[in-house]
């Protein structure tokens, strides 16, 4: 794809390596006009010289180091432990396009919840045949032991993080759904944090909405689905413990919301109720969130070689004693393979149209998406259906003849572990770069929902960047970092 350079129709020196191709750029449009909605902020930025922009960095990144705000690489030798990346430019996002996410992001999670009662219940989305059957009993997140029980309040997903790209057309697409133990939120409200007191001027003349309310919604969700006879619930934060990657996230999120935070030696289970150590004796516990996958939660239900969890936990759950947000089972509705379906989903439980589109998907259980995407290697992207954080993942115009080969035996040896789809030039957002410049990077957004008595969605989420130029990779195990999202009123 070529490129223009926007040398010349500025004159600023922080735009001498900006340039243009197919892909949607969030600040310009593809003439090289300015969006309405970043005229103020190129006006700032390129008023500051560029020594004050450094030092603006530079004031971020040591907050986020007093803080302790990092996340672990896993698999590196040079160390593990990394402050966040973080990019001074916020991204901005109109009210008009904010709706439409919202809208779009509150029918999918209803029609999810939906999905998922009805195939640990009556299973009709299945019986006809809408979703074939295999595609739901060979995930690995299937739990056969949620078969028939009664969640409370029938809310399957209470936190869900949902991925969208912005294709070259300008519209907002669903990559990924986030089901199981969604991370990164605390990441969102630190960044707004820090760019309130980064450009705190420029913030309050934007009119950008509020996330800051978002613990307390958090909270407000967790109380909302207690098991009933519990109206001053006890809620507590179930943490894997310090040497899990998003631990800091844990006791961010806990302090805000003002609960325990927990481990699995920390509770208790007698008489199918939990309860958690406390210097006073126990204390009953009514409402988990958890931050454990399923496979660690209870070594009696699950693997019985986990040190993560609480012995009986799940026995207390199906006696109806204490809510586990989110619900075990709920990996089946994020499963990579069962993301083609979620459109038939939503027509299915809502008889409507998906607001917000999927991306193209192809299944290599399908024979026929299987040798398209054999034949084509070089031009799609591979995921593994259970993998996160950009791991097990193929790039086929970045990747090598040797490591094409690799992933063909692999989807040979096991179709269902494998989809496919298209390599997408998604948007990109201008970005800060060490040397002062600003060039754009390639972005993705997660915004956060709220199910219980009622669908919450701050405005706003986390803006993920590929900061290495050229990369679609935005996971911050990858190299990737963040940015602060505005959403205009």
């Amino acid at each position: 794809m070529s490129q223009t350079l926007l040398t010349g129709k500025f004159e600023n020196p922080l735009l001498r390596e900006y340039f243009l191709d197919g892909a949607f750029d969030e600040m310009f449009t593809p003439e090289g006009g300015i969006r309405p909605q970043y005229e103020a902020l190129l006006t700032t930025l390129t008023s500051l010289p560029p020594e004050e922009l450094k030092r603006r960095k530079q004031s971020a990144d040591v907050s986020f180091l007093m803080q302790g705000i990092t996340f672990t690489v896993y698999g590196r030798e040079e160390g593990t432990e990394r402050i966040f990346p973080y990019d001074l430019i916020p991204r901005l996002v109109t009210g008009e396009d904010w709706d439409r996410i919202e809208r779009g992001l509150t029918q999918r999670i209803t029609a999810l919840n939906l999905f998922l009662h009805d195939v640990y219940h009556e299973g009709k989305i299945l019986a006809q045949g809408v979703i074939p059957r295999e595609v739901v009993y060979s995930c690995q997140h299937f739990r056969r032991q949620m078969r028939g029980l009664q969640v409370p309040r029938n809310v399957y997903v209470a936190v869900a993080g949902t991925d969208l790209l912005r294709l070259n057309s300008g519209e907002f697409v669903v990559l990924e759904d986030n089901l199981r133990v969604p991370s990164g939120v605390s990441y969102m409200l630190t960044n707004r944090r820090i760019m309130k007191r980064t450009l705190p001027r420029l913030f309050r003349n934007y009119g950008v909405r509020p996330i800051e309310h978002y613990s307390q919604a958090l909270l407000s969700t967790l109380r909302s689905i207690a098991p009933e006879g519990r109206p001053e619930p006890t809620i507590v934060l179930l943490t894997p413990g310090v040497y899990n990657s998003a631990y800091f996230e844990h006791t961010y999120l806990a302090r805000q919301m003002g609960i325990e935070l927990v481990e699995g030696r920390d509770l208790v289970i007698h008489d199918n109720i939990v309860y958690m150590r406390t210097t006073a004796g126990l204390k009953r516990v009514d409402v988990i969130y958890r931050r454990v996958d399923d496979d660690f939660i209870d070594p009696l239900a699950f693997r019985p070689d986990s040190i993560l969890g609480a012995a009986g936990l799940f026995n207390a759950y199906r006696a109806g004693n204490v809510t586990l947000a989110n619900a075990f089972g709920t990996g089946v509705a994020d499963d990579k393979a069962l993301y083609a379906y979620v459109p038939a989903i939503i027509r299915y439980y809502l008889g409507e149209d998906p607001i917000l589109n999927n991306v193209e998907t192809y299944l290599m259980t399908e024979k026929s998406q299987r040798q398209h995407t054999l034949d084509n290697l070089d031009r799609l992207v591979v995921k593994a259906v259970g993998e996160s954080g950009g791991y097990g993942m193929l790039i086929g115009p970045q990747s090598s003849a040797a490591e094409r080969e690799e992933f063909k035996r692999r989807i040979e040896a096991n179709p269902r572990n494998y989809i496919a789809q298209p390599t997408l030039d998604f948007s990109r957002s201008p970005c800060l770069l060490e040397d002062g410049s600003i060039e754009p990077r390639h972005v993705d957004l997660r915004p956060y929902i709220l199910y219980g008595d009622k669908v919450t969605i701050v405005p706003g989420g986390l803006t993920r960047v590929a900061l290495r130029k050229g990369s679609l990779v935005v996971n911050s195990s990858q190299g990737g970092g963040s940015k602060d999202t505005w959403v205009l009123s």
